[in-house]
């Protein structure tokens, strides 16, 4: 039996009481496939920042420097600035372990429904790989003359080579399993220095992969591209900022972000990857019992699957959508009147079924 260290962070909110589902969901998977977890919790959290001034210890990312994987469930809460959280755990994490992908796969699961009239799962199922590490969140810049008329806010985005590429290969590799399909989010009309130099990345990893049909769209039409034919998209692959904003509008097309998940990479396992569920922490229905966990135990899934646990993962999968096409244990923002651990004990029996 194959054993995997685990960091666990609930994180804020909600998290708290959708890991412990995504935890049951992937014992049982475990328990079915021979695959065996250590389990070590770690309090980093908006609450640890406001009890001691910092999200996570100094010496944190050395704790779970020796994991497998880090399994995360929000961060985020009322009364500390969302750049104070952000930056004071998952971004650390992000880069000090060198997560250059974040993976987003959207998927219209069956039994649930898309605001897009007439549209079936079979023509929403695309994923965005979202450049992780660079990009316009950079921590270059600054503010100038405070409190003045003269008062000046300067950010720069930082596009290197390396980092632009290696996005652009791993999202090839990945069109290359699926559909053979990749789209590119640009603004290069726009944007004079960034945006063109992504464009000419493109098409020069482009040239290694003469078999993959290729296309790109400027973002503000890309976002109504993906309201309006979600179906003409397999693979996205997009900055940091803009593919932050169309996993979003993704997830909003496939139904719900409750059901979103997300994967932080490290592709050649060097150093942990982390997984997280899209949402927040959903401060205004945190401790009613009523969040949705299948983002989270979706992510947990996953993790599986880059673990080297394919089947488990695909077994993790058919198990959330025999619950949603079953309707018996949703939550309310699918239209179900069932608590968080209903949902989540109604997918691990699923899976032990099966």
């Amino acid at each position: 039996m194959r054993t995997y260290r685990i960091a666990v962070i609930p994180g804020d909110g909600i998290g708290a009481e959708v890991v412990p589902e995504g935890v049951r969901v992937l014992e049982s998977a475990g328990r079915r496939f021979g695959v065996a977890f250590e389990w070590e919790s770690f309090d980093w959290s908006c609450t640890r920042y406001l009890e001691t001034g910092r999200m996570m210890p100094e010496d944190g990312l050395e704790k779970i420097r020796k994991h497998d994987a880090i399994y995360l469930g929000a961060v985020g809460w009322p009364g500390v600035p969302d750049h104070v959280s952000l930056w004071g755990l998952l971004i650390p994490i992000r880069r000090q372990f060198d997560q250059y992908i974040n993976l987003r796969p959207i998927r219209l699961l069956p039994g649930v429904s898309t605001p897009l009239a007439g549209r079936t799962p079979r023509e929403i199922d695309f994923v965005i790989v979202r450049e992780n590490t660079e990009g316009e969140y950079s921590e270059v810049g600054g503010r100038l003359f405070r409190g003045s008329e003269r008062e000046a806010a300067i950010q720069e985005a930082i596009f290197t080579r390396q980092g632009v590429d290696r996005a652009m290969r791993y999202s090839f590799e990945l069109a290359r399993k699926r559909k053979r399909h990749l789209s590119s989010a640009t603004k290069s009309n726009g944007i004079v220095h960034t945006m063109p130099f992504w464009d000419e990345r493109f098409a020069e990893v482009r040239k290694e992969y003469p078999e993959i049909k290729t296309d790109q769209f400027h973002i503000d039409i890309f976002a109504a591209h993906l309201v309006q034919h979600p179906d003409w998209f397999d693979v996205v692959v997009a900055s940091n900022l803009f593919g932050d904003i169309l996993s979003d509008l993704g997830a909003a097309v496939a139904g719900s972000i409750g059901l979103a998940p997300a994967a932080n990479l490290n592709p050649e396992k060097k150093h942990p990857s982390m997984f997280e569920p899209v949402h927040g922490s959903a401060p205004d229905i945190a401790g009613k019992g009523v969040a949705n966990p299948i983002a989270q135990i979706w992510t947990g899934a996953m993790m599986l699957e880059h673990l080297g646990q394919a089947e488990a993962a695909r077994a993790v999968v058919a198990a959330i959508e025999q619950v949603l096409q079953q309707r018996t244990a949703l939550t309310r923002d699918l239209g179900g009147k069932g608590s968080t651990q209903e949902c989540g004990k109604a997918i691990a029996s699923a899976l032990e079924r099966a």
